[in-house]
């Protein structure tokens, strides 16, 4: 809204000109038609409008060269801030933020020196970014909740690019950390923005920033099996797979009584990379094991009594 509010200004002004000099070019040529301008006279005035043309193009020839030249300098000083914190090893969420800090300060520069180089003056500008700073923090005050949550978020750094978090609902893998959101790549391959002012001040599970996590397997067999042959079946495929960590040692117990079932409760502690793959690969290894071993899967019953008559 700032930027329109500039572009609209800086167009009213332009146009308030041209409106004045197409007025005094028709009073000129009434005069001229009446007989009260001689030809000497017209010439002077042909003259002035040349020489103000002249000028007028000069300056948007001038307002055209700056901002090439500022587009190229906005560029190479983004080049150079970035390669500046990749050195020093920044934080790739610090980084990403400082990054979209500075395109945007840069960008609003560039339109007010390209609207002083019109000729036009900066002054009113001036007035009116003070003005607008006024309305921005009244009109958007939400998004100014946003970016101090940003400033929250690098400061505390509750998670950072590339961990796997939960929040507000969805979780993906933070792709970067902007001014006022935070960008979310979900598994299946969505772009998720979310406000960081609920980020700073709400519930984020984050699943990465620990080396290690704990995978949990409830199954359920028939009433009528053996329970410690379950339970040393299940040892036995916890302690095959090499990805389950020796400590904290993997446990097994009986979970339930279920109204159909005997649930069995395992447990065991993986790196955090390796969570998915063990949680399914020990559900197959279960189902193919106990179907070896001859232990049953329940299966929801009914049992109907038919009185006698």
């Amino acid at each position: 809204m700032l930027f329109l509010d500039l572009l609209n200004t800086a167009a009213d002004t332009i146009s308030n000109k041209v409106d004045t000099t197409q007025l005094a070019v028709t009073e000129v040529v009434e005069e001229v038609v009446e007989g009260k301008i001689g030809i000497e006279k017209l010439e002077d005035i042909g003259q002035q409008l040349l020489n103000a043309a002249i000028g007028a193009g000069g300056n948007i020839l001038k307002a055209i060269i700056v901002f090439i030249v500022g587009r190229f300098l906005i560029g190479l000083l983004q080049r150079f801030i970035s390669k500046m914190m990749d050195k020093r090893k920044v934080d790739v969420s610090v980084k990403t933020f400082t990054m979209s800090l500075v395109r945007i300060s840069l960008t609003v520069l560039l339109i007010v020196s390209v609207i002083g180089a019109l000729g036009l003056e900066t002054t009113s500008f001036a007035a009116l970014l003070a003005s607008a700073g006024v309305a921005v923090g009244m009109a958007l005050s939400g998004n100014l909740q946003n970016f101090a949550g940003g400033l929250v978020i690098l400061l505390f750094k509750p998670y950072r690019i590339g961990e796997w978090i939960e929040c507000q609902g969805v979780a993906g893998t933070v792709k970067e950390i902007q001014i006022f959101h935070t960008i979310l790549n979900t598994a299946d391959n969505k772009t998720v923005y979310i406000p960081n002012g609920p980020l700073s001040s709400g519930v984020v599970t984050n699943y990465t920033n620990q080396k290690i996590r704990r995978v949990e397997w409830i199954v359920g067999v028939e009433y009528g099996e053996d329970y410690d042959k379950v339970e040393k079946v299940v040892q036995e495929i916890l302690k095959a797979d090499k990805r389950i960590l020796d400590d904290p040692a993997p446990f097994v117990a009986l979970h339930a009584l279920d109204s159909s079932s005997v649930n069995i409760i395992a447990r065991g502690w993986v790196k955090s990379e390796n969570y998915w793959p063990v949680q399914f690969e020990i559900n197959k290894q279960i189902y193919q094991v106990f179907n070896e071993q001859g232990i049953g899967f329940p299966f929801p019953q009914l049992t109907v009594h038919q009185a006698k008559n």
